[in-house]
């Protein structure tokens, strides 16, 4: 049972949305959703992490890189997708600046399941450190639909402290994806809580550079 009103949510979206029209920015804002928690002691309490998927594409310049064998590499070239071959990523000689640089190159990256066990060997930690390891890729997926279903999923993770802030939207997106896309992240997140809604001290949603709304 969501305790969120959804009539007011949809007026926090659209003061959201008139405040990045009032003031245009150069590049197109994110729609966040920033949660604070209570009754939570991150040092005793299980930490927890989950992944789901919204109904919507939260970020508009989602970037994916395909570090691919042969036959996902000629796939990725055909949909117009960025690729790697494990030979350009030994080229990278296990440089922490080089492998920084790529994964903030990207939004995420997927991996040829029959090579993902390499990618630390070939780049070290770098990618797992920036929370961007590979999601695995089988042949017997279809590599749109996964770029697809990567670029739809948010991650929660309980970290050291009581907040968490995760990417729900855009301010381009019409008013009705922002709503299900925010309802969707809410009832996720307050399910992985141990108390689940007495867990949630206040829900806010923002823009990137927008006031924070507060939703709950």
């Amino acid at each position: 049972m969501s305790k969120i009103n959804k009539e007011f949510l949809l007026e926090s979206i659209q003061a959201i949305k008139d405040g990045s029209e009032e003031k245009k920015r150069k590049f197109l804002e994110t729609v966040e959703l920033q949660i604070s928690l209570k009754n939570y002691d991150p040092a005793r309490d299980k930490r927890f992490s989950g992944t789901v998927k919204l109904r919507h594409v939260p970020k508009g310049n989602y970037k994916i890189c395909i570090i691919g064998d042969e036959r996902h590499l000629d796939e990725a070239k055909n949909l117009g997708l960025d690729c790697k071959s494990v030979e350009d990523l030994k080229k990278l000689n296990k440089n922490k600046k080089l492998v920084k640089k790529l994964a903030k190159s990207y939004d995420a990256f997927l991996a040829s399941d029959g090579l993902i066990k390499q990618i630390p060997r070939i780049l070290g930690p770098g990618l797992n450190k920036a929370g961007k390891f590979p999601t695995s890729l089988s042949h017997q997926e279809a590599m749109e639909d996964k770029v697809e279903t990567v670029k739809r999923t948010i991650k929660f993770q309980m970290k050291k402290v009581l907040c968490l802030s995760v990417a729900v939207g855009n301010v381009n997106m019409a008013q009705d994806e922002l709503l299900a896309n925010i309802m969707l992240a809410v009832n996720f997140l307050v399910s992985l809580l141990k108390k689940n809604w007495q867990n949630v001290r206040s829900l806010h949603v923002k823009s990137t550079m927008g006031k924070p709304q507060r939703i709950y």
